[in-house]
């Protein structure tokens, strides 16, 4: 025994002297890619995860011995300083989008220009880390130089046993990994609705490499993917269970002939509304708005890349965001059946109205494409650089320079409908100077010296910045409401207020307006009696923004007023408004929330969807229920998932194969 001990002892030795370049490499890449999980996703399915990272990390790197010694530090360096490149982008993308970068998105890099101060805002010290991995690579290798390493190792010649070894041992850990996944697994991969969840159970290099294979699979499939695709269409929506909510209500056509304006309200939330600083509301404004319309209470955007422009999208044509890039830049040129576009067919004229510049998003592509006639951007107002806050002119002098645009528009046309596009509470809500006075500072008590203390704990802080950027955007909104009453027009316009998109506020960060303790600077945790609950399930809820449906016409603000406190999508505004106009899209995903009610199922991009019992977390196949009191059993969650998954699968394939341009066609040959 002593004898095969060290002889194993020698022989690793011997292995571990041959080739400590390659196993500083692969110790680097791992811990990387390790470093980026724990950052973003967490330890969950980490060993799952970690065998298939150590099994590509292995075969990737393997090939190394293909080259002379000396020159592997080339290829070694390249394959880890792409690998930290992508744990790079995956933190700083976690950061937005609670999910993993895909080469779908690479056709929205052209975006990134005007937001630059929010992405150097995510950006944290691990992230600088990563790329030190490669320096520290190469500062081994300057080492190495001045040993006998390389000499050593060219004239062992063992490169061929090397390579087939490590590549084996490669191959050995993917199909062990592939060996004992469940199906669950698998179908995280194939639909891949979750990129949280594909690298949680797959890690973030096999996610990267199926993400690829993914997008380019409709141009590789051809005309076969796009008939698997027509005959999904044609099964969904020859559904009978999945066209049963098409009854008329009591709102079906109280809007017939009626001007409408939607106002895309950036970045607001639905819980600033309920917030009270010293006796004083933090959004005043949109309190009184949704006391004298009719405020939807569970209204959820369902954004994925493309934030606000996928909100713009979904809400016109209740379509799912598209599942790599955004269909705005990537999707642009298909034909969508849209709000604009039905209405221009009732003699509407169609605008969109926005502060920045018209290519943000291909804003100047995407919105002729979904009907808007007319745009007006930024070379239609008048501002100078004092006047800007983020990116473009502020709100306030925006609105008080769209009225008069709006006025016109009325003048010149029978009917109208249009959208409004806010921009000062984007992020990073660094304007405090602009932002105007709000007093969010707390007293209380010191309870030895029994003297009164003011403290301002918010301050500086990212969900401190945020509010005092939205108390900024609820003024605006007031002056715009001030210019609506006075003007003589609009008495026949209905305006429809919705936030866009949640503020990007981490969990950590929203928990300080719940958990932080202003007398002793620190976070309640959950041993202390004054904690309360926030965890990652009531983060997500809390994400839901205001809708609100209001008009300065008192007979028809006696019809639209009240809560509803059903729970619904941005894919159901379409449906719901367009009954009210006494129109219908059939080929609309969302639902009138008027008639399917309680009944809703409201899907998101991740595969993650909400009911109004419960909200269930595709990533790691768990629930929340949020309805006291509610048995919840296997068939229910199996039946809302297969729901959310069809839905899911049917929207993209209309983005993807441009399917309304098909069936039009195939109508018309029918009429034929």
């Amino acid at each position: 025994m002593k004898k095969f001990l060290k002889k194993s002892y020698d022989r690793i030795c011997s292995y571990v002297y041959s080739n400590r370049l390659f196993l500083s490499y692969f110790l680097l890449a791992i811990f990387a890619l390790f470093l980026v999980k724990y950052n973003t996703v967490g330890v969950d399915f980490l060993i799952r995860s970690a065998i298939v990272d150590i099994g590509l990390v292995l075969i990737i790197g393997s090939f190394c011995y293909i080259l002379k010694p000396k020159n592997q530090i080339k290829y070694l360096m390249i394959i880890l300083a792409f690998i930290c490149l992508i744990c790079i982008i995956d933190s700083i993308y976690y950061m937005f989008y609670t999910s993993f970068s895909s080469v779908g998105d690479l056709a929205t890099l052209s975006q990134v220009e005007t937001v630059t101060g929010s992405i150097f805002e995510k950006v944290k010290v691990i992230d600088i880390i990563f790329a030190l991995f490669p320096l520290v690579l190469y500062g081994i290798h300057r080492n190495l130089l001045t040993s006998p390493y390389y000499s050593y190792i060219q004239k062992s010649e063992k490169w061929v046993i090397s390579f087939f070894i490590t590549f084996l041992l490669g191959c050995f850990c993917m199909g062990a990994r592939f060996h004992f996944a469940t199906e669950t697994d698998y179908n995280c991969i194939v639909k891949q609705y979750s990129r949280a969840s594909a690298v949680k159970r797959f890690g973030v290099l096999f996610y990267h490499g199926n993400d690829i294979y993914q997008t380019i699979k409709p141009q590789i499939s051809g005309i076969f993917g796009k008939e698997d695709a027509i005959e999904l269409f044609n099964n969904y929506f020859g559904n009978e269970e999945n066209q049963k909510y098409k009854d008329d209500n009591k709102y079906t056509g109280i809007l017939e002939g009626k001007n409408v304006i939607f106002v895309h309200m950036e970045s607001i939330e639905d819980f600033v509304m309920d917030l009270t600083f010293n006796g004083q509301e933090l959004t005043p404004n949109l309190n009184k708005m949704a006391k004298e319309g009719m405020f939807f209470t569970n209204f959820y955007p369902e954004v994925a890349t493309g934030t606000s422009s996928d909100t713009e999208f979904s809400l016109l044509s209740s379509l799912m965001p598209a599942s790599r890039g955004t269909a705005f830049v990537t999707y642009y040129k298909n034909n969508y059946i849209t709000i604009p576009k039905l209405l221009i067919e009732k003699g509407y004229n169609t605008f969109s109205m926005h502060g920045n510049d018209v290519t943000m998003w291909n804003r100047n592509k995407a919105h002729k494409s979904l009907g808007y006639q007319d745009l007006y951007f930024k070379e239609y107002f008048t501002f100078t650089e004092e006047d800007i806050i983020n990116l473009g002119i502020n709100d306030t002098l925006f609105f008080e320079q769209a009225i008069p645009l709006l006025e016109k528009i009325e003048d010149d046309n029978q009917n109208y409908m249009g959208t409004v596009i806010t921009l000062s509470n984007h992020s990073p809500y660094s304007y405090l100077d602009k932002y105007g006075e709000f007093d969010m500072s707390t007293t209380y008590i010191d309870e030895e010296t029994g003297e009164e203390v003011k403290t301002d704990y918010l301050e500086n802080t990212a969900v401190g910045k945020f509010l005092h950027s939205v108390h900024y955007a609820d003024q605006a909104m007031g002056r715009l409401m001030e210019l609506i009453n006075e003007s003589d027009h609009f008495n026949d316009t209905v305006f429809v207020f919705y936030g866009d998109h949640d503020a990007k506020l981490s969990m950590k960060q929203k928990n300080y307006l719940y958990n932080y303790n202003y007398k002793t600077g620190e976070v309640y945790t959950e041993e202390d009696e004054e904690y309360t609950t926030y965890n990652s399930y009531l983060h997500e809820l809390n994400k839901k923004t205001p809708l609100i449906i209001w008009t300065k016409n008192k007979d028809l603000r006696k019809k639209l007023k009240g809560n509803v406190d059903y729970y619904m999508g941005m894919i159901d505004v379409a449906p719901t408004i367009l009954n009210m106009l006494g129109m219908e899209n059939k080929y609309a995903l969302g639902h009138d929330i008027f008639t399917i009610k309680d009944d809703n199922t409201v899907p998101f991009p991740s595969g993650n969807f909400l009911t109004n019992i419960m909200y269930y977390n595709s990533s790691n196949d768990e629930y929340y229920i949020t309805k006291e009191n509610t048995i919840i059993n296997d068939e229910y969650i199996s039946e809302h998932k297969k729901y959310t998954e069809n839905l899911l699968d049917v929207s993209n394939a209309i983005i993807t194969y441009n399917l309304f341009d098909t069936v039009n066609k195939a109508e018309e040959n029918n009429e034929k």
